[in-house]
């Protein structure tokens, strides 16, 4: 018996999609019903937070291709806000927005991302599909970007190595542990520099995260600052510049045991990288 979510699914329009290496994104879809679809255009809808209204939308037009399909063109400027991005068909400009469910995605320009440095602004598109079955696209837009390009757990320390993109270090730079919900708590690293002022390693010893009174489990989101002035803004460590839109899951590191707690790096739901300390049962 099909359902009618099953079958909503599988009437919904499908788009492929080939991303380059400058962040154009191309989008193709197979032409219409004219009659349901008189003047079809392509909607990006920003994901508001929850219970909060949508703000943001951009619309593309849909063009005939050379091999009869309807195609639009998300070309890198302007850039997009950073969040995650739900694609439709709109048949009409007042039509109801049908979304789209996802065709073949080529994203082969992407894998190899974090080779090429990025000026500021950093500005990252992955597209790829909802746990629901739709086509999405995740955008991040940040002033600079710090890469993480390896990270080596032992049992009493872990090790990071990345790359500074949209700035670059000076003699003052360091790395910052932020205490998630901590009020301020931080522990520094000095980064060791490479000659080019953009590559950086750093190591953390494992005893320097646990708490304190031996209590509580902890996260510790990991910063680099480029520069010693009090104007120098953090800038987020993480792994956006590939083709996973969600490595959360997919990228899980070892834990080290440090006493009575476990001391892990992990990826966050926006691929940044944090330290989970947690008490072992």
């Amino acid at each position: 018996m099909t359902t009618t979510t099953e079958t909503a699914l599988t009437t919904t329009p499908r788009a492929a999609c080939t991303a380059d290496a400058d962040g154009r994104i191309t989008f193709h879809l197979a032409p219409p019903d004219p009659a349901a679809f008189p003047s079809p255009r392509l909607l990006l809808r920003l994901r508001p937070g929850k219970g909060e209204p949508e703000k943001t939308l951009r619309t593309l037009d849909l063009t005939p291709g050379g091999d009869r399909r309807l195609n639009a063109v998300l070309d890198p400027q302007p850039t997009l806000p950073e969040g995650r991005w739900d694609l439709y068909m709109l048949p009409a400009p007042e039509g109801e927005r049908v979304r789209l469910r996802p065709g073949p995605r080529d994203l082969r320009a992407l894998v190899d991302g974090h080779i090429r440095d990025r000026v500021a602004p950093v500005a990252v598109r992955v597209p790829y599909v909802t746990k629901d079955g739709y086509l999405a696209l995740r955008t991040w837009l940040r002033d600079a970007h710090v890469e993480v390009a390896g990270i080596d757990v032992t049992d009493r320390s872990t090790t990071v190595r990345a790359r500074l993109h949209g700035a670059s270090l000076d003699a003052g730079a360091s790395v910052r542990l932020r205490l998630r919900g901590g009020k301020g708590v931080e522990r520094t690293v000095k980064p060791r520099a490479g000659a080019d002022g953009r590559d950086l390693a750093f190591t953390v010893e494992h005893a320097d995260l646990l708490p304190e009174s031996g209590r509580g489990d902890r996260v510790w989101d990991v910063f680099v600052r480029a520069g010693s002035g009090a104007d120098t803004p953090p800038v987020r460590v993480g792994r956006l510049l590939d083709d996973v839109a969600d490595r959360k899951e997919i990228f899980v590191h070892p834990a080290a045991t440090a006493g009575e707690f476990a001391v892990r790096p992990y990826y966050t739901v926006d691929n940044d990288l944090a330290v989970e300390v947690v008490r072992r049962t």
